[in-house]
């Protein structure tokens, strides 16, 4: 039997995003409409040829030697064709003449698969398709979808129309089974979908998806939609359920190119599980001329069957990882830095890059170093390690997971990174610089969640690598500590030192502002809000002590994963 993968759709992933699919010219000849030219006025050379279904079986007379430009210089080596075609296109098993084609007779039929065809569709006033929308800047009910509603095409297009190394297709089928799962989709069913025709193997019917609440893309531009606090729940849950099954040999997740590493990083944290998980997104989309998401799939297919990731007995222990490009990321560094293939990098200056992967035929998958950080089954912050409620801002007690286990969305903490620089302060050259009631962004906020937040916190991102603010900008942000927001100090950019220690803040060692929040709200998550002080400005030593007791606890998350 061969193994199964699970294969989680995150959203506004470029991976499972195709190009707009674009009346063809044989479409436009057809029904009488203008062509359409190349950008500079001159006529198209081809059609766009679009991965379709045939309804019906045809018969087709391939030209003998027209797949390779050199396959005529060894005609020696080869076979006779089926037959000819004449000038007027006749098929026959015999040569009549001179100019009559060799050709090899195939049937094409609808079990075959998907064949590279012309886009034939109009819309429904007649006109060409030339965009995702009916016209530019069109509302939602007059725009297609590009992106797809799970994997399962992708995976079908790579195997009918991928080609491997060895030159043979099914790069993913041959090597494992798959089931599809829409954790965080980019693209919905905003009719609905019956149970009979799903392909993810899920159960039940679709009701109808809203976009934005459903599912999350970012074409056409105008639509895009970002996710919320609360999908992270919803992920957690789906991908933690999903691998409690039993059923799976790891786990695939899809996620766009510039937010994919939070995600990834997340599920490091969270999910309670030694199976391996690799992380994919592609910088072009699915179909695109130098696509690089289909080799990062396989690549990926190629790192869970490896078992690199396995100790002696037999489970993961490098954590969630990032297959880009042939390289092996861990979760915890993997940064995207530029929108291009290779545009991958590891941050925080110490590893990161775990080890590559092979082409199967010369070079194994091979790792060259293994994170000493924790991960998943002994993250102190994984799902099962998270406790039942905590105490939340104020002092009162939050539920923090369902009764089954599951993460709660509406508990997801309140993360905000604050950004300092050098030459900041706004105090008059004759006054001192500490004030913290001109810091107004960061009270705002400090009175927004005391409001409206059951548990918060900052990320300061100063100097690089101590994590220095201005000195009015810390005392704003000791204010939040001894109001029960921890605050976690970074450096900036890819810092590739270790923040200062400086109590009463958390060190964010060498992590990126972006993943110390992500391990800031866990950490929110397993301890709860910091006791508030009576006077946030004047904590009395117990109250300093108490809060720096709770801030250790932070610290030691933070040291150690």
């Amino acid at each position: 039997m061969k193994p199964r993968i699970a294969v989680f759709s995150g959203p506004t992933a470029t991976i499972a995003n195709s190009e707009p699919l674009v009346t063809s010219n044989k479409a436009r000849e057809k029904y009488g409409l203008p062509p359409r030219p190349n950008p500079d006025g001159s006529a198209a050379r081809f059609n766009v040829l679009r991965p379709q279904r045939l309804a019906a079986p045809v018969t087709a007379y391939v030209e003998q030697f027209s797949a390779h430009p050199l396959e005529r210089d060894t005609a020696e080596l080869y076979g006779p064709p089926d037959g000819y075609v004449d000038a007027q296109g006749r098929f026959q098993q015999q040569r009549q003449g001179a100019a009559d084609v060799p050709v090899y007779e195939v049937v094409l039929k609808p079990d075959d698969g998907l064949y590279l065809l012309p886009y034939m569709a109009r819309q429904a006033k007649g006109e060409p398709w030339e965009d995702d929308g009916t016209r530019p800047f069109a509302p939602a009910e007059q725009c297609r979808q590009p992106f797809y509603p799970d994997a399962s095409r992708i995976f079908e297009e790579i195997d009918r129309l991928g080609v491997t190394d060895a030159g043979t297709g099914n790069a993913m089928s041959s090597r494992a089974d798959f089931n599809f799962f829409r954790a965080i989709p980019p693209g919905g069913y905003k009719q609905g979908l019956v149970a009979a025709l799903r392909t993810d193997q899920g159960e039940g019917d679709i009701p109808a998806e809203r976009l934005g609440v459903n599912f999350y893309p970012y074409r056409p531009t105008w639509l895009q939609r970002q996710v919320q606090r609360g999908q992270l729940a919803q992920a957690t849950n789906i991908v933690q359920r999903t691998l409690d099954g039993g059923k799976y040999a790891g786990a695939l997740w899809l996620e766009g190119s510039p937010s994919v590493e939070e995600t990834a990083y997340w599920l490091s944290l969270l999910i309670d599980t030694t199976l391996p998980i690799s992380c994919n997104s592609s910088q072009r989309p699915h179909g695109a001329l130098g696509n690089d998401g289909d080799h990062n799939l396989v690549d990926s297919l190629e790192y869970l069957l490896s078992e690199v990731w396995a100790d002696g007995e037999g489970r993961n222990r490098i954590g969630v990882v990032m297959v880009q490009d042939g390289q092996i990321f861990a979760a915890r560094e993997v940064q995207k830095a530029d929108a291009r293939p290779g545009g991958y990098v590891a941050a925080g200056g110490h590893g990161g890059i775990l080890g590559r992967i092979g082409d199967g035929a010369v070079t194994r998958t091979t790792l060259t170093f293994v994170p000493a950080r924790r991960h998943t089954a002994n993250s102190a912050v994984n799902l099962r390690q998270l406790p039942a409620s905590v105490t939340g801002l104020g002092g009162a007690a939050m539920q923090v997971k369902d009764a089954a286990g599951g993460l709660l969305a509406g508990v997801i903490p309140k993360v905000v990174i604050f950004k300092g620089a050098h030459y900041s302060g706004d105090a008059p050259l004759d006054e001192g610089g500490r004030d913290p009631l001109r810091e107004t962004d960061v009270l705002a906020r400090i009175g927004a969640n005391l409001r409206e937040e059951q548990l918060a916190g900052f990320v300061g991102e100063g100097l690089s690598p101590y994590g220095s603010l201005g000195d009015s900008s810390d005392d704003a942000l000791r204010l939040a500590v001894f109001q029960g927001m921890p605050v976690a100090k970074v450096g900036r950019g890819n810092n590739e030192g270790f923040a200062s220690r400086i109590p009463p803040f958390i060190s964010g060692n060498n992590l990126t502002a972006t993943k110390a929040r992500l391990l800031l709200m866990a950490c929110l998550l397993k301890f709860g809000a910091l006791p508030a002080a009576a006077d946030p400005a004047r904590p009395t030593d117990a109250e300093r002590r108490a809060t720096g007791d709770a801030v250790a606890r932070y610290q030691e998350v933070f040291d150690t994963h």
